[in-house]
């Protein structure tokens, strides 16, 4: 009865933003494929350019260091706890202009308990979920500042400011466009890598990560490929990029632009560049929260078990905690404060 209950709850939620969803024509994107590929065009192409990216990652997710700005805040703006707007060229160049400059809110530090001398600086990186508007997971920035930690809020690709005029949502981050969707998701991990080079350059020297949904994938896959990142807190998590896409309540409409072109399981191959499951091995010394909800309809539960169970096969330090309800539930009351203090409580302690 609970379950029917949340899940009716979310599919209520999930039907406030159903009108924005386009289906959208299937494409392999190969105009996204930036070297040269000698094979025919489309399954075999794509195939053959990710088995290339997975022979060296490293190189798929690191940006060329970047010019940073820093705009301080209004004073109005000060009082509620930001200091100021860093923008940056983005790691990675796409074909929307306004999605090329990368924009991060700083929220410095301000403990109620005051630090003693010769504590660690820490800092966190804050992805929130896709479509999430400008505001999205500012309020867990105060909060960890309040907790010691300072952080930079960063938009995703595609997401508010970065959102070209033609679009309405978040829509080329994730989609029936494969090769697209892999480079946008590239260049998020390298912008994020960026952001955390910027907060070391501030002498920093405790990062951390903290991403929710979408969010929590682009973190982890940037923890599997920056050694700087000491604790990660992944709010909806799962091990396959593809099988979220394939199964989830919130990507039913892109689903509907691959299944007559693909299989899940020749999706998951071709995503496995942006799946954790390809990286897991690059975990065994990352300090690690796990959040998922029991009654999840967009990160299916089975998925997220997955994930806990294959950490804690391997004896990773891994932490978990579950949430009673499901994953747009989660923004809700009381779910949402139970969420924060999972989310603070543990970057506070590993940080």
């Amino acid at each position: 009865m609970i379950q029917r209950y949340f899940h009716n709850w979310e599919q209520a939620l999930a039907n406030v933003s159903k009108h924005e969803r386009l289906v959208r024509p299937f494409e392999w994107g190969e105009d996204w494929i930036d070297e040269p590929m000698d094979k025919p065009s489309g399954l075999s192409k794509v195939s053959a350019w990710v088995d290339r990216v997975m022979q060296d990652t490293d190189a798929f997710y690191t940006p060329e260091p970047a010019r940073y700005t820093f705009t301080t805040a209004l004073p109005s703006v000060q009082a509620s706890g930001e200091a100021g707007l860093l923008t940056y060229a983005s790691g990675f160049t796409t074909p929307h202009e306004s999605n090329n400059t990368v924009q991060a809110r700083y929220f410095p530090a301000d403990p109620i308990v005051k630090p003693t001398a010769g504590a660690p600086r820490r800092a966190v990186v804050v992805l929130a979920q896709w479509n999430s508007n400008a505001n999205g997971h500012v309020g867990l920035c105060k909060i960890l500042a309040k907790l010691g930690i300072a952080s930079l809020r960063i938009s995703l690709p595609y997401h508010d400011a970065r959102m070209p005029p033609e679009l309405t949502r978040a829509d080329y981050i994730v989609s029936s466009n494969v090769v697209r969707t892999l480079q946008v998701c590239r260049q998020a991990v390298r912008d994020v890598r960026l952001a955390l080079w910027w907060l070391r350059d501030q002498d920093y020297d405790r990062l951390g990560l903290l991403g929710t949904s979408l969010g929590s994938c682009l973190s982890l896959l940037t923890t599997c490929h920056e050694p700087l990142v000491k604790a990660q807190a992944l709010n909806h998590v799962s091990p396959f990029f593809s099988d979220v896409v394939w199964r989830g309540l919130s990507t039913e409409h892109v689903r509907e632009g691959l299944e007559s072109h693909l299989t899940v399981d020749q999706l998951r191959e071709l995503w496995r560049p942006i799946s954790p499951w390809s990286f897991l091995d690059r975990l065994h010394d990352r300090q690690t929260l796990l959040v998922y909800a029991k009654y999840d309809l967009t990160f299916p539960v089975d998925l997220s078990v997955k994930l806990v169970e294959e950490l804690r096969r391997r004896q990773y330090p891994v932490k978990v905690s579950v949430l009673p309800c499901g994953h747009y539930s989660t923004g809700a009351s009381p779910y949402k404060y139970l969420d924060a203090w999972y989310l603070g409580r543990f970057l506070s302690s590993k940080l």
